[in-house]
């Protein structure tokens, strides 16, 4: 059985870390409540621009635009959206484990990995991965703009012949308990084949379609971005919110724990003393008779 004192010191040792859960997890919740507006106000616009830009492809059956085009898929480019921090359980392991999977059911092709967030570089770029570049700590201070410089990268690949298609792979935000583990193809545009065959009513575009689409491609693009980096932050925010609240209540049952046991050796050393005062009192008594 450990000494008191050494069970003293757990106990306040525990009690210090509990406390930094604790302040983690209030933290965790006041950026995630800030991250949810931002991703709740974005969903609506990203959702119709989506289902415009559909519509808009239903009626073009041999489009121009190279972001459009669909060809034979030789190189690919994963787009990694992890965590720059960890201490929020499996979110960035899961993503990782994905992407490696994509590695092997995409082993006839080539490709390269673009990571957003420190984890995933992290992990990548260890283990000698193809990397293209990164970019981390950008959730520090997440705007729009570092979306576009990421979407705008990705068409110039494209448009270049750099790569021939471009997959996204995210943690989407379901609740605050859960994420939604996504992977989308982000370039060229995949056409939902549901949306012709549903047909409905033929609008009159002016200008035309293609022109039309030429504009609209770019900025689809930039807010499906900006939708997955919110997103992936709101979940991040929620996982970790969750694995503090973990933490701290793991924290308290250990403490707990130790309290008793401190409690026991502590009994355990009151009766060994009075044993021991009883015994030399019964040792005297028997020396003078």
């Amino acid at each position: 059985m450990a000494t008191l004192r050494a069970i003293k010191q757990r106990i306040k040792s525990i009690k210090s870390t509990q406390q930094i859960t604790r302040a983690m997890k209030m933290v965790a919740a006041a950026k995630m409540r800030r991250a949810q507006d931002q991703m709740l106000a974005a969903r609506p616009y990203a959702h119709q621009i989506k289902s415009l830009m559909q519509r808009l492809l239903a009626g073009v059956d041999s489009p121009s635009n190279p972001l459009l085009i669909q060809r034979p898929v030789l190189r690919m480019t994963l787009v990694v959206i992890t965590a720059d921090r960890g201490l929020c359980g499996a979110f960035n392991h899961n993503l990782i484990k994905r992407a490696e999977q994509e590695f092997h059911l995409e082993k006839d092709k080539e490709i390269s990995l673009v990571c957003i967030g420190k984890k995933g570089y992290d992990h990548f770029r260890k283990r000698n991965y193809n990397l293209k570049y990164h970019y981390t700590n950008v959730f520090n201070n997440l705007t729009y703009e570092v979306a576009e410089e990421i979407a705008e990268r990705l068409m110039e690949e494209v448009i270049s012949n750099k790569t021939d298609a471009v997959r996204v792979i995210f943690n989407e935000f379901k609740t605050v308990l859960q994420q939604n583990l996504v992977v989308e193809d982000f370039l060229p545009i995949p056409v939902d084949d549901t949306v012709k065959e549903q047909g409905g009513i033929d609008y009159l575009y002016e200008p035309s379609r293609e022109e039309l689409l030429d504009v609209l491609v770019p900025r689809h693009l930039k807010m499906q971005i900006w939708r997955a980096l919110l997103e992936s932050f709101a979940a991040e925010q929620a996982a970790r919110m969750t694995a503090m609240e973990n933490a701290t209540d793991n924290a308290s049952e250990l403490i707990s724990n130790l309290t008793l046991e401190y409690n026991k050796a502590r009994q355990a050393s009151i009766t060994k003393e009075i044993l021991d005062i009883m015994g030399g009192a019964e040792a005297l008594r028997q020396a003078s008779s």
